[in-house]
């Protein structure tokens, strides 16, 4: 560079101007030195000036996206403008927004909870097959990533309590991350999104919960739908139902086709009284289901594995 090297040989000849201090009077030397440091002090700013300015314009011309060979043309799927919202974001924005309109409030889900959480304070008999590690993940200090929504469900009734001695009721849904010891397939993945409802009042009742629901799966598929329910069982409720459907017309559903789309029923006596709780009071119901699975319905999506692959294709048609 032109301008940097001639600062440099201003630089030299003023280093060598002090060279010539021995020949000022012993008097005039101090005020000799500063105007030497004066013009040096200045030549060094102006060099630092155009050091920066030089590496900024290599730090510009660098395209950090091209992961790709010298003669390679970089694909256009890099750059920034292209970016969206994930589509699973998108769509538990509107899960949250349906029930908030309903007079739900939202509680954001765990990345990490422990074994109280998420088997003790639920039920979980001590010999429970969930607990063991073929089915749920754990980390090496004994965490374990939920596997279920409901891990919450003990905190909730705790935070919420209060309102029902205000002679109000608790209800709030809970979206989160969950994480599961499967077999990735087209239809199972090891980690997906669940939303958990839990429901409490004095009066409430099983008729209450499915109207709820009904009113939810109706709000998402804009559509009026039938439902069914069969027998379940889940440790944390009792008696427990398995919630179903009426396929969507617009996935091609036709009279008499029923999908499960969740896990519900009235809490069990145990779980309100270890959230402090009496059962003798108050009732309470909850549900929980799979929020890619909800999505895939919607949309007519076939793989849930596109959710966390990445797949820049599949998520531009979002």
């Amino acid at each position: 560079m032109v301008e940097l090297e001639k600062l440099k040989q201003e630089l030299k000849k003023v280093n060598a101007e002090y060279a010539g201090i021995r020949d000022v009077p012993v008097e005039k030397r101090a005020e000799f030195g500063r105007e030497i440091n004066a013009k040096k002090q200045e030549i060094l700013a102006r060099i630092a000036i155009v050091e920066q300015e030089a590496l900024d314009a290599e730090v510009e011309s660098i395209d950090v996206t091209a992961f790709t060979a010298p003669n390679e043309q970089v694909p256009d799927v890099y750059p920034q403008s292209y970016g969206s919202k994930h589509p699973l974001m998108t769509e538990i924005d509107r899960v949250a927004e349906i029930y908030q309109l309903m007079g739900f409030d939202v509680v954001e889900s765990r990345q990490l909870d422990d074994e109280y959480h998420m088997f003790d304070s639920l039920n979980f008999a001590k010999e429970h097959p969930a607990r063991d590690g073929y089915d749920t993940f754990r980390t090496e200090e004994g965490l374990i990533p939920p596997a279920h929504t409901s891990t919450m469900q003990h905190r909730v009734l705790k935070m919420y309590r209060n309102k029902l001695t205000e002679g109000k009721n608790i209800a709030v849904v809970v979206p989160g991350r969950v994480y599961r010891n499967e077999d990735v397939d087209a239809t199972h993945e090891h980690t997906f999104y669940q939303c958990e409802g839990v429901y409490v009042s004095k009066t409430c009742t099983m008729g209450d919960m499915l109207g709820i629901l009904r009113e939810f799966f109706e709000k998402y598929y804009e559509q009026k739908l039938n439902i069914r329910t069969q027998p379940g069982y889940f440790p944390f409720t009792e008696p427990s139902l398995e919630f179903m459907i009426e396929k969507p017309k617009a996935l091609g559903g036709k009279k008499g086709d029923f999908l499960e789309m969740l896990g519900c029923g009235m809490i069990h006596p145990n779980v309100l009284k270890m959230a402090g709780i009496d059962p003798r009071e108050y009732h309470g119901f909850a549900w929980g289901g799979g929020m890619d699975r909800l999505v895939m319905l919607k949309y007519g999506l076939r793989d849930v594995r596109n959710f966390e692959s990445g797949n820049l294709n599949f998520l531009r048609e979002f």
